[in-house]
């Protein structure tokens, strides 16, 4: 047995002996352990986005746990394995690279995920978009969305046919502002944000990636500027805006100067 298989069985090991020894993980079920798994996908996500792999390596194990969970939690119950499971995956990943396994020629990563849609819609699906999970956060289901319809053809043909669609419905935005039609407003916003949305993509941007990055940048900085406010004694809630500028503008300059030593 190798050094993977090894690492695998001990893991199945353990799940086995927690799940009839210990308290908790006897309780536990795949309704409990959902919002669980859940978080541990975000927090994989946060380490992802921050580049740290020793923590990415901690999540995908605590990832991989609940994989093993979940399969030994439905073989006490006859419904399946982590067998079952292993070779569900292997099975599907076989079927849709038939350029890989099979005689199909592709040119390029397009035409891989076209022949993965027309696989999917012969396996059943009524709907290219039947995999696109609807509890997804709103941007990265719009994203998913969007690489769906590409799969199977539609889609814009260059990036300035889509800048020029988000700059018709940011005029339509406009125009709804103007008249006071709040789900007007509403319903027009959305289109402008599915128009960037979309438009990342033919800049090679993940736009949920661009704006959790963008959250994140702003949480440093703001906190850089209320540190140096602290320092200086003074009260932020007391501030005008413009005396807040001030201390925003050094904490840019400070949050820079410290990414390029970093």
């Amino acid at each position: 047995m190798n050094k993977k298989s090894k690492a695998f069985v001990r893991l199945l090991t353990i799940m086995d002996e927690l799940r009839e020894k210990c308290p908790w993980d006897k309780k536990q079920t795949m309704d409990s352990l959902r919002y669980l798994t859940i978080e541990e996908l975000y927090e994989l996500s946060d380490a992802i986005l921050d580049k740290d792999t020793d923590e990415i390596k901690k999540e995908l194990g605590d990832i991989l746990l609940h994989i093993v969970f979940y399969s030994r939690i439905a073989s006490e119950t006859n419904d399946f394995d982590i067998t079952d499971v292993i070779n569900s995956v292997c099975d599907k990943l076989i079927h849709r690279h038939p350029h890989i396994y099979g005689d199909v020629d592709v040119k390029d990563e397009v035409e891989v995920k076209k022949n993965w849609e027309k696989l999917k819609l012969k396996e059943g699906k009524k709907s290219v978009l039947e995999g696109v999970p609807k509890s997804l956060p709103a941007i990265v289901k719009s994203f998913r969305i969007q690489e769906k319809v590409r799969g199977i053809g539609f889609d814009w043909d260059n990036k300035n046919q889509v800048w020029e669609k988000v700059i018709e419905e940011i005029e339509e935005l406009k125009i709804e502002i103007k008249n006071g039609n709040q789900h007007r407003i509403e319903s027009e916003f959305g289109d402008v944000l599915f128009a960037l949305t979309n438009y990342a993509r033919f800049v090679n941007v993940n736009p949920e990636d661009a704006l959790e990055r963008t959250n994140k940048r702003f949480i440093k900085r703001f906190q850089i500027m209320e540190n140096m406010i602290s320092d200086e004694g003074l009260i932020l809630s007391d501030m005008s805006l413009s005396e807040m500028d001030v201390f925003w503008d050094k904490a840019k300059e400070k949050y820079i100067f410290m990414n390029e030593m970093s």
